[in-house]
């Protein structure tokens, strides 16, 4: 019986491994520190050698004071990760405020998918992770061609725990240009691109993608049978309860680094790409 389940939240200021009793969902204890990028490297990306020991040593701590059950991840968005064959980083991973893919901006727009297609708006620096990718691409063939998936962020830090790749809707259908929410399918940038090979197999944010890896288990004290879920897309993880719980129409307003007011159930409007609206995807699959 799955009784505790620990949330990994990374965040784009803060990191957080919160330990949830599902009898009264409420957080039982919290581990947290901020979450800066790195300057140094060819461009500024996350401390992602660091954040993968603040999670495990939160998970051993968590787990000595009261029993972890499950896993579960939810990361912020506008974040992909190239992974190499062994599952390292074949490059850095980029931090969507580095202004460098504008470099590229005129030649990205005249590939990028239209605002009715995607529901995602052109926006500026790496908040399009179609736009950090050919940037990457262009700078870094040598170091691109090596990368064997492309992960969404919430899944990689799941295959760092299990092993499996895998990607899920509310990160792909989040301002990124590579998903078509309308068609449950990757947008016509992936193909034109050739990236769709390196696109991990999209699973439901409730899956299990496997038990915690052995290695892990032993050194974390947690159960080697301790289930890992596929995660989502932070905002989207505040909107989840709502939708299984809320009648629509309804509205939640999501606060954090960002804040982000998502309505579910209400009348069909026109949205402007202009006005930074857009077409997410909730953890359902729906846009």
């Amino acid at each position: 019986m799955i009784r505790h389940v620990a949330v990994v939240d990374i965040g784009k200021t803060n990191a957080k491994v919160a330990l949830v009793d599902l009898a009264t969902l409420r957080e039982t204890a919290l581990r947290r520190s901020a979450n800066a990028p790195l300057t140094d490297g060819p461009y500024p990306h996350h401390d992602i050698e660091w954040l993968w020991t603040f999670i495990l040593d939160s998970l051993a701590e968590l787990h000595r004071e009261q029993r972890i059950d499950a896993i579960s991840i939810t990361t912020h968005g506008a974040t992909a990760v190239l992974v190499d064959a062994d599952g390292g980083l074949a490059l850095p991973v980029l931090d969507y405020e580095f202004s460098g893919p504008d470099d590229f901006a005129e030649d990205y727009d005249l590939i990028r998918p239209p605002f009715v297609e995607t529901g995602t708006p052109r926006l500026p620096a790496g908040l399009n992770i179609g736009a950090q990718l050919l940037w990457q691409q262009r700078r870094f063939p040598a170091e691109f061609s090596k990368a064997a998936a492309i992960l969404m962020y919430p899944q990689y830090w799941a295959q760092r725990l299990t092993g499996v790749t895998a990607n899920e809707v509310t990160s792909l259908g989040c301002h990124t240009d590579l998903w078509n929410p309308w068609k449950s399918d990757y947008s016509t940038l992936v193909d034109k691109m050739g990236w769709r090979r390196l696109m991990a197999p999209v699973r439901p944010a409730k899956d299990r993608l496997g038990p915690i890896l052995p290695a892990l288990a032993q050194q974390t004290g947690l159960d080697p049978q301790t289930p890992v879920y596929c995660g989502l897309h932070d905002s989207n993880a505040s909107l989840l309860p709502h939708l299984l719980s809320d009648r629509p129409p309804f509205s939640v307003v999501s606060t954090g680094t960002w804040v982000v007011s998502m309505a579910v159930g209400g009348g069909k409007v026109e949205l402007d790409p202009a006005r930074d609206t857009l077409i997410n995807v909730n953890a359902l699959g729906d846009p």
